[in-house]
């Protein structure tokens, strides 16, 4: 009989204990879970709508691939069968869903993934060979967490390859729309349930889970935005180089301004806008004394572009239709935030838009732009920027071959100080110089063509010429003088109404901006304004904001160095940009209420983690005789459900016939759980571990027969009670 005896342990141990197979089940769905979250923590990389699919696809195939394969077995293949398998079904899956087919496509498009990611706008295009990004590692994820659940009995060690995709995620992530917080409350909640699911002892461990993952996740959620972060995030951006710029357009549309003006009926595009605006369609800051050209860093797009840091702007919604606009510059009002319809590159700097293919016609998108709206009082005082952008807008290189003797740049100079010499600030300067071309040179479709310092010095003597000229001309003299200036080519508002602009070539304007400190780059408007005009009857009027900051600039060019209403006064200096006024500190209230409102979360955890941690205490003791006490403890506990006084002089076997009566079938496992007790206090020779198992297989065997006994309800009410908490 003494011999016997260890056998039946082992033949127990070797049975899977009851609900293994449901546990394991909750575990491979948790782990689907994990991956499909951490693939969702790229919605701040790629639109929701790009994005939901591929994630979806990628977490829950791999898992059901390696489970079905190892569920008839009964145990997981061979680790390197089931690496093959996932590579294999990643490619067929990757090539099929993402590719259409086209599997020669797969490798380059994983490859250069990481470069295409890092270098477009936020969110980045939803194109395939940027998709493939996530969906590779939210697979690897889900597959590496199913092998971990198949092949171990680790607790957190499935949910680590999707928290490492999800710490990519946050990093690819950075600078991008949204936040991944709520992203971060449901990755915390899942580890914590899948941990209890894998250390539970019975089903109904995965029923406690939800609540502790509802618990742990708003914990996290609560508790993110007050965790201490040093400085800016690393961006990874910052590290990778960029491609170099594609060719733009083979002509600039500068040098096409004088070829539409002769024709000015040709139809360019159709705008339905809820106001007019000027459509801008290129901006060009670099002048080399010849020609203007545009030195943006234009990068693919998906449907947002970066807003910029300037406040008080109008939201100004646009829908296109192209017709006969030739090139690659998409038109839009200034500044864009989104793009619908058509696939762009943009320059993150001044927002500008170009197509990857030529314009063709018939073509429709959607654009969304934040239009600017100025503050006379704050354009008053401006001064002109001086940062690395605004030091390159000043650049005026002679041209080649020109010696001092006839040096092209002083006599615009000369001209500009002679305008400007009784104005007092930046703003003054800039409006009066709009004002004197605007007053003294006539608008002329038919004046020669050309911006070169030739060509604008020609101008200025004949006073006659296009936008193109004034604009230019404007744009040589202010940089003269220091003001930081680039040239816009766009169109009027065009002829219509009622929400319907139809623009044609004869509504083709240029105008030059200027940079001023703290307000970004401000248009001005040297062209005469009727004259200016297209021919069109009906043509539209400019928006009122643009009407508003052409009165404030014809205000400031009136007045003089000292004079007037307050314009040319300079205004009180203000703090050194990056100085932020110290706010006032959080009333003790907000903690009071962050204190009220924490505290039944923290209640709600402990509840839930002291008796897994007691029970495990009881379960792991240093000898199989504390083992076996901690069984009849948890035996004892776990009675108080159905009625046991909470006696201490009631010995093994008294409780054991309580409990018999009370709950049908559990005599059969509370008597012997008494014996193995009484032996282990009394008997001569200690207990080995073949009786500390036996007692732990009656302890949850007596569990699952209350909790049947007693229903989930009034388990949950004991769970929740504060004598739950009691440590002994």
């Amino acid at each position: 009989m003494t011999t016997a005896a260890p056998a039946r342990p082992e033949a127990a141990r070797a049975a899977p204990p009851a609900g293994a197979g449901l546990r394991l089940i909750g575990a491979l769905v948790i782990v689907a879970a994990l991956a499909a979250s951490a693939g969702l923590a790229f919605h701040r990389v790629f639109a929701f709508g790009d994005l939901g699919p591929v994630v979806a696809v990628a977490a829950v195939l791999p898992v059901l691939l390696s489970a079905l394969t190892s569920w008839p077995r009964r145990r997981p293949w061979p680790l390197w069968t089931s690496i093959a398998a996932t590579v294999a079904g990643w490619t067929l899956v990757a090539g099929l869903t993402l590719f259409d087919g086209d599997f020669v496509a797969v490798g380059g498009a994983l490859r250069d993934s990481w470069t295409g990611t890092l270098t477009s706008l936020l969110p980045a295009p939803g194109r395939p060979e940027l998709l493939v990004l996530p969906h590779v590692l939210v697979w690897l994820a889900a597959a590496a967490g199913t092998e971990s659940v198949l092949r171990s009995e680790a607790k957190a060690v499935p949910a680590l390859p999707a928290v490492a995709v999800f710490g990519v995620a946050l990093l690819l992530g950075v600078g991008g729309p949204g936040s991944n917080l709520p992203v971060a409350a449901a990755v915390v909640g899942l580890v914590a349930v899948l941990m209890i699911v894998r250390n539970g002892g019975r089903p109904g461990w995965m029923l406690a889970g939800v609540p502790a993952a509802v618990a742990v996740g708003l914990l996290a959620a609560a508790a993110g935005p007050f965790l201490p972060v040093a400085g800016a995030p690393y961006d990874p951006r910052e590290s990778v180089k960029a491609p170099p710029p594609q060719q733009r357009d083979s002509v600039s549309p500068l040098d096409r301004v004088s070829a539409w003006l002769q024709t000015p009926d040709q139809q360019m595009f159709t705008v339905h806008a809820g106001a007019p605006e000027n459509w801008r369609l290129a901006v060009l800051d670099r002048f080399d004394g010849v020609t203007w050209t545009c030195g943006g860093n234009f990068v693919p797009a998906g449907n947002r572009i970066p807003a910029v840091g300037h406040a008080g702007r109008t939201r100004v919604e646009q829908r296109f239709t192209i017709q006969d606009l030739p090139g690659v510059w998409v038109p839009a009002a200034d500044r864009p935030q989104t793009i619908k319809g058509l696939a762009v590159t943009a320059d993150p700097a001044s927002g500008v838009l170009t197509s990857a293919q030529l314009l063709r016609s018939g073509q429709a998108y959607t654009v969304t732009s934040m239009v600017r709206d100025y503050n006379a009082g704050e354009l008053a005082g401006a001064q002109p920027a001086r940062d690395a952008e605004a030091r390159a807008a000043t650049d005026l290189p002679e041209s080649p071959g020109t010696t001092a003797k006839d040096a092209e740049v002083p006599a615009f100079r000369k001209i500009a100080q002679e305008v400007t010499q009784d104005q007092g600030s930046a703003f003054q300067r800039a409006a009066k110089l709009a004002d004197y071309l605007r007053t003294t040179a006539r608008y002329d479709v038919t004046g020669l063509p050309g911006h070169t310092y030739a060509q604008l010095t020609y101008f200025l003597a004949h006073k006659s010429g296009t936008s193109e000229q004034f604009a230019t001309a404007y744009a040589v003299m202010a940089r003269s003088i220091g003001l930081p200036t680039r040239v816009v080519v766009g169109f009027r508002p065009g002829v219509g109404g009622n929400g319907v602009f139809q623009v044609r070539s004869g509504d083709v304007l240029v105008w030059p901006e200027v940079d001023f400190s703290g307000l970004g780059w401000v248009p001005f408007y040297p062209t005469p304004e009727e004259e200016g005009r297209s021919g069109q009857p009906g043509s539209v009027p400019t928006g009122e904001t643009q009407q508003k900051l052409e009165a404030a600039q014809k205000n400031a060019a009136s007045q003089k160095k000292g004079n007037g209403s307050g314009i040319g006064k300079q205004p009180p200096p203000k703090p050194p940009v990056g100085r932020k006024a110290q706010g006032k500190p959080t009333p003790w209230w907000v903690y009071g209420l962050a204190g009220a409102a924490a505290v039944p979360v923290v209640y709600l955890l402990a509840v839930l983690i002291v008796p897994v941690l007691r029970r495990r205490r009881r379960r792991t003791g240093s000898t199989p005789a504390e083992q076996i006490t901690g069984a009849w403890q948890q035996t004892v506990e776990t009675l108080h459900a159905v009625g046991l006084p909470p006696v201490a002089a009631l010995t093994a076997h008294e409780v054991a016939g309580f409990g018999s009566r009370t709950v049908t079938g559990a005599e059969g496992h509370l008597r012997p759980l008494a014996d193995l007790v009484n032996r282990a206090e009394y008997a001569a020779a200690p207990p080995g571990p073949a009786a500390a198992e036996a007692a732990w297989r009656h302890t949850d065997r007596i569990g699952e027969l209350v909790g049947q006994a007693t229903g989930p309800m009034r388990r949950i009410g004991r769970r929740l009670h504060p004598r739950s908490l009691r440590l002994r």
